[in-house]
Order: structure tokens, then sequence, then C-alpha cells
């Protein structure tokens, strides 16, 4: 009995360690995961050559480099002719080492060429190095069995109030969200140092489509629990914590990674 007995325990404190590892592996990969977000603005009558040069080449030689593709989304108004993506790395360290080498890969010169006999595909650049909030889900590259609606929403705080943002979104909004059908893929804010760092929160939420985004935020607006919830930041901060929210509806690129 007594060799059962410490059997049990044994077993016991196994099954702990396992499940407080799962914890901190999850806590990890948010923590120590460096972002980047990309923005690509094609040239006239060039986004389908960028996209088919992305599923063609870029997307391996990124991975072949340790870059890891989490996924790739156009603007459903895409009057811009603009892409988007997010990668992730290991740092930042890690991210420019990766760059120097894809830069300098055969491969990708040889695609590259390739694509731009008649002239570069890419008009500009634009590029947020980012870090995952203490609140958001791991983010990982995932596929629905039905197509999905994503939203790439940017918070300019009002000056000071970046952390009372995230209080609020932590213990308030992301629960109202997903209480009204909004499911989340990623929170982060630029890293230290960087262009908005102090003043910006930017996440992804998807929908299952455009009709039910609007549903879910018209009810979001309504909820007394969030107008509550509002109402109290906005006074213990003396005013408005965000001074501006943009919003992007896209679709996935069908050789994204997400959808």
């Amino acid at each position: 009995m007594k060799y059962i007995a410490l059997l049990c325990v044994g077993l016991f404190l196994l099954l702990t360690s396992c499940a407080q590892s799962e914890v901190e592996t999850a806590e990890e990969e948010n923590t120590n995961e460096f972002y980047e977000l990309r923005v690509y603005k094609a040239e006239p009558g060039k986004l389908d050559d960028l996209n088919t040069r992305f599923r063609d080449h870029t997307m391996e030689i990124f991975e072949k480099h340790g870059m890891k593709n989490i996924g790739y989304w156009v603007p459903i108004e895409n009057t811009d002719n603009l892409l988007y993506y997010v990668l992730s790395y290991p740092s930042r360290e890690a991210r420019d080492a990766s760059w120097q080498a894809f830069g300098s890969d055969p491969a990708w010169i040889e695609a590259k060429n390739a694509s731009e006999v008649d002239g570069s595909l890419v008009a500009g650049v634009e590029s947020l190095f980012l870090k995952t909030t203490d609140y958001s889900p791991v983010v990982t590259p995932s596929v629905a069995d039905n197509p999905r609606t994503f939203e790439l929403r940017t918070y300019t705080s009002t000056p000071g109030n970046l952390n009372n943002l995230h209080t609020r979104f932590r213990d308030h909004t992301i629960d109202l969200f997903s209480k009204h059908g909004m499911e989340h893929f990623g929170y982060w804010s630029p890293v230290e140092a960087d262009q908005g760092a102090d003043n910006t929160l930017v996440y992804f939420v998807f929908h299952k489509d455009v009709e039910s985004r609007d549903a879910s935020f018209d009810a979001f607006r309504t909820d007394p629990d969030w107008t509550a919830a509002f109402e109290a930041s906005v006074e213990n901060a003396g005013g408005s914590l965000a001074e501006n929210v943009e919003s992007i509806l896209m679709k996935p690129t069908d050789y994204s990674p997400t959808k």
C-alpha cells in the first residue's frame, strides 16, 4: 500500500509538472517570439504577380531562413493594391540575420529577377516590429472549415494611457468580444524604442463574414457591461483612452497559412 501511495504521488507530481510545462511553453511562445507586420504596396497591375511570387517562392525561402509564415491578407476593398503579412522570429537578432541570409540567397535572387523582367512588383514597403501583449492568445496559423473575415485594428492611445488601454482590454474588452461572437487571433504592441511603443495597440480578430462583424460590434457597443467598463476607465483616466482607431477588413490569400 505504501508503494502504491508513493506511486500515486509521483504520478500526480509528473502530471502537474507536465501541465505547468504546457502553460510555460504557451507563455514563452507569446513572450519570446518577435513579430513583424509588413505591408506591401504593389505597383499598378502587379498584385497578382506579387502574390504568385510569394506563393511559389518567397514563403518557402522565408522558412528556409528561419522565418515563420503566420498569415497573408489583402483588404476586401483593396484600391491601393496592398498585401499584409505577419512573420515571427525567435528574436530581433534572429530576424535581422534571417533577412540578410534571405536577401543573398541565390534562389531568392533568381525568383526576384525572373518576376521583375517587366519591372518591379513592389512600390513601397512598411514594417512594424511587434511583441504580443500578456493577454494575447498564442499566435499560431490556423485554417477554418469555412472562410473568415479578418479585421486588423490599430489603436493610438491618448498620452500616457496605453497601459490603461491594455488593462481595459485584458479585464473587459476581450471577454466581451468573445461574448458577441468575435474570435481572437493576436494582440501586439510595437517593441520598446520603436515608433508607437508608448501609444499603440495592434490586433487581429476574425468573424464569419462582414455582416457578422457589423452585428457583433453593434451588440458589443450597446452591451451594458461594455458601457460600464468604458465609462469607468474614462473616469479613472480623466478622459478617453484612445485618440484614434483604424480598422481594415481583410481576406486571406489563397496561400496564407491562416485562413
